[in-house]
């Protein structure tokens, strides 16, 4: 009986990856909310970047990634199915798999049509920023795909608050999304933070970098 308790946990996993991962039907626009997560998760040092060009993607481009990518259903796209896979998961390990939430994002954004797209941009809310709404969620998009996990590159790990409280007080957060040349340019192999996140991020630091 023991035998067959691998294969009946494939069967369970594989029935899980066919979730509905479209119904909640929201706008998902790939500049600000795809690229970033692909960059982050897909790109790091070693494996989807222009750099090493790991079998032959450079996953930081839009016509590459639209190569792993069936416009319009996302369960026939490539992409979904390597970040879904039981058998050979993207990211490998030891890398985190990408979460419910983030599969959904791509699958969203497949479905409807794998747009090139830029959403209009909403005014930028720098009146209150806290760690919790607006900085840990800027973090989770753009670096916790390299800096989180068992091994964070860098040894920087944004997975916790007192890991990007470090970067605060030596100045190599600022430093690093400004690309001011004093430290290395983050997101690596990704575009710059857009201004608003920059500011806000900027913002939470003045204000004492609570853990709030």
């Amino acid at each position: 009986m023991n035998k067959f308790i691998p294969f009946l946990s494939v069967i369970v996993f594989l029935s899980s990856c066919t979730n509905e991962y479209i119904s909640d039907g929201r706008e998902v626009c790939f500049e600000q909310e795809v690229l970033p997560l692909i960059v982050s998760t897909c790109a790091r040092e070693g494996c989807h970047n222009p750099a090493t060009y790991e079998k032959g993607y450079d996953l930081t481009q839009y016509n590459d990634i639209l190569r792993m990518v069936e416009p319009g259903s996302y369960r026939k796209s490539e992409l979904y199915k390597v970040i879904t896979s039981p058998f050979s998961p993207m990211p490998p390990k030891p890398y985190d798999r990408l979460s419910k939430e983030q599969i959904t994002t791509i699958s969203l954004w497949i479905e409807q049509g794998a747009l090139n797209a830029v959403c209009m941009v909403e005014a930028c809310d720098t009146s209150f920023v806290s760690y919790s709404s607006v900085v840990k969620p800027i973090l989770d998009l753009y670096c916790n795909g390299c800096h989180a996990g068992p091994r964070p590159q860098g040894g920087v790990d944004y997975n916790n608050f007192n890991g990007v409280k470090l970067t605060v007080e030596d100045g190599s957060l600022i430093s690093s999304i400004i690309r001011d040349g004093n430290t290395v340019n983050m997101p690596k192999n990704g575009n710059k933070l857009p201004d608003c996140k920059i500011q806000q991020i900027k913002k939470w630091v003045q204000d004492g970098a609570k853990n709030n």
